[in-house]
């Protein structure tokens, strides 16, 4: 895990800094510290420099804007050589204490984010009641890189935000009782967009609220969005340390494509990457990960290897054929691997693009009878035409057979769900026709929800 925002350098920290410090190595891969201030830039870089696992940002906060000079940014510069700073700020507008005026805390917001830009560093952006200048500052200067830390804005700012290339990064407020908006918008940021801090020595989550925060309380605010969004703190963990680690440059990325991943409580196999789909919403065709987990194969994997990869298959709630591909184009190897899975007192899913018939040129499905236990089929249309357009099948009348292959699987498998992406031109209440006319249940998954 990994603190994204902190402050140690500043004074509540004096007095036992060093136990911080070493109460943040037992519990975090890396910590993130942020100079708000000349002097607190000055620290944070002293303090990267002493501790391994600690990093820094420089910049200047718009409180102290008007304090901006031509030496210090020059200052921020030379420190931005240093390997172990990986970010320029904080900075952005403050306009609910206007401790510099507006209109330069606007001129060294402009000249930060320039720099940030020119020389490829992210940004930790600062924005508190002054949406639409943030917005359109950032728009101008085309940053792709960076976060909106503590974030306290609205859902069309975090939307904009992410449209930029922009993570949102929540801290200990997330957990107050009263932070109704902020938590239904970290319900639905998606995953490669998430992050979490502290922002210590202020805010502390609950249940420290009101006392000194610090970077080992972050595990604090992971434990609430995971329960936000209904995934385990392991999931919360892996997904914001790989964004991290994105973001700012830091550590090493998983490289080898996993064959075997969990998320929350079941257990999911990725046996390959080929498809019959090539869905305009997949997100393998951006990115090599989801909920953290390196999907991209570099081979297929035999029975035996996936067998050996999934150890006691009666530990998980369930364990689901899915991955980054059409599990069904590896017909046998489902098979032999479902057949052992039961044999273990393991739950076998399937997940599936419903073109195993036309794959096979057969029924398959009276050969999973017995080995699968259910089954999601994605349906992703309402009609030929819009499946057509959104799945750009390998096939000819592929959403017709899909239909077929739904009916058909509700002979021999006990549970069947068809699904549905809310994707544009998607009518949901004409697919839950489809799906009650076939006797199936209807799963409808977010555009941005994978996983």
């Amino acid at each position: 895990m990994i603190d994204t925002h902190c402050h140690l350098e500043m004074r509540p920290f004096d007095d036992d800094r060093e136990d911080v410090i070493k109460r943040a190595k037992e519990n975090l891969e890396a910590v993130i510290t942020i100079g708000s201030d000349f002097e607190g830039s000055k620290g944070a870089v002293a303090l990267a420099e002493k501790y391994d696992f600690v990093y820094a940002s420089v910049g200047i906060h718009p409180h102290d804007a008007k304090d901006f000079n031509d030496n210090i940014f020059n200052q921020i510069k030379a420190w931005a050589k240093n390997p172990k700073v990986v970010a320029i700020g904080e900075t952005g507008l403050d306009y609910h204490y206007d401790h510099s005026p507006r209109d330069v805390q606007k001129e060294i917001f402009i000249k930060q984010l320039g720099y940030a830009v020119e020389s490829g560093m992210p940004a930790i952006i600062h924005s508190r009641e002054a949406k639409e200048d943030t917005l359109k500052i950032l728009k101008e200067s085309r940053v792709s890189k960076g976060v909106l830390h503590c974030f306290s804005g609205d859902m069309e700012t975090a939307e904009k935000a992410m449209e930029m290339g922009l993570y949102i990064s929540f801290a200990g407020t997330i957990t107050f009782k009263k932070a109704l908006q902020i938590q239904e918008i970290a319900k639905v940021i998606p995953d490669e967009y998430l992050l979490i801090e502290t922002d210590a020595p202020y805010l502390a989550p609950e249940p420290f609220r009101g006392k000194r925060n610090e970077p080992a309380f972050v595990k604090h605010t992971a434990e609430f969005i995971a329960k936000l969004r209904g995934v385990s703190l392991e999931d919360i963990d892996r997904i914001t340390t790989l964004n991290a680690k994105r973001l700012f440059g830091i550590g090493g990325m998983p490289e080898r494509g996993e064959i075997t991943y969990k998320i929350r409580d079941s257990l999911y196999l990725n046996i390959t990457n080929r498809c019959t789909s090539k869905c305009s919403f997949c997100i393998k065709f951006h990115s090599d990960f989801v909920k953290g987990h390196n999907l991209r194969l570099a081979g297929e994997p035999s029975a035996d290897e996936l067998k050996s990869a999934i150890g006691d298959p009666a530990l998980y709630k369930e364990v689901v054929f899915c991955g980054y591909g059409e599990p069904l184009l590896r017909l046998d190897a489902v098979k032999e691997v479902a057949a052992w899975i039961k044999e273990k007192g393991g739950r076998v899913r399937i997940n599936t693009n419903g073109h195993g018939n036309l794959i096979h040129k057969k029924n398959i499905l009276p050969e999973l009878h017995g080995l699968v236990d259910s089954m999601s089929i994605s349906l992703d249309a309402q009609d030929e035409k819009t499946y057509n357009k959104i799945c750009n099948p390998a096939f000819k009348n592929a959403f017709n057979e899909v239909v077929n292959f739904i009916k058909e699987a509700n002979k021999y498998i006990p549970e069947v769900i068809a699904t549905v992406v809310t994707a544009e031109g998607v009518d949901v209440e004409k697919c839950k026709e489809i799906a009650d006319s076939l006797g199936v249940k209807l799963r409808i998954r977010s555009l941005d929800v994978v996983g």
